[in-house]
């Protein structure tokens, strides 16, 4: 009897376990055009510094010291995306990603979570567009979501 239960719970945490994929630049491009939010989590300096990808949610995550309140940060992405809608983050180099998906999926139960590998740097180095951040920049902070 343990067993089976212990079997039956093993099966849906692999089943309810979320997803972290990495993506590359085509990916992000294909993704973000079907409506799939992308959320930026970089630093407003780093985000005036490159631009970001149109249409990109600004949540910065690590403050410049690499403090963070998770739960916090957690409670402006769920207007963004629910737990049960696909997201995808993206930061510089796709280092701080790395963890910020993993978070989301196996803490904050988002079922799929997209990880730009090579961040807004390698979107940039691959010839993809950015837009000026001062926009969407005054507008979040308006609206105090970033």
């Amino acid at each position: 009897m343990r067993l089976s239960i212990l079997a039956c719970l093993l099966a849906f945490c692999t089943i309810a376990r979320a997803e972290v994929i990495d993506i590359d630049n085509a990916q992000l491009e294909q993704l973000s055009r079907s409506g799939v939010p992308v959320i930026d989590i970089r630093l407003q300096s780093e985000w005036e510094e490159t631009g970001i990808v149109a249409g990109s949610k600004l949540l910065t995550f690590f403050d410049d010291k690499g403090r963070y309140d998770a739960a916090a940060w957690l409670e402006k992405v769920k207007p963004i995306a629910k737990p049960n809608e696909p997201v995808i983050v993206i930061c510089r180099t796709g280092n701080r990603t790395k963890p910020v998906s993993q978070f989301l999926s196996q803490q904050a139960g988002y079922a799929t979570v997209y990880n730009v590998k090579q961040g807004i740097k390698g979107w940039i180095g691959a010839g993809g567009p950015v837009s000026p951040a001062a926009p969407t920049i005054a507008s979040c902070k308006t609206a105090k979501t970033c």
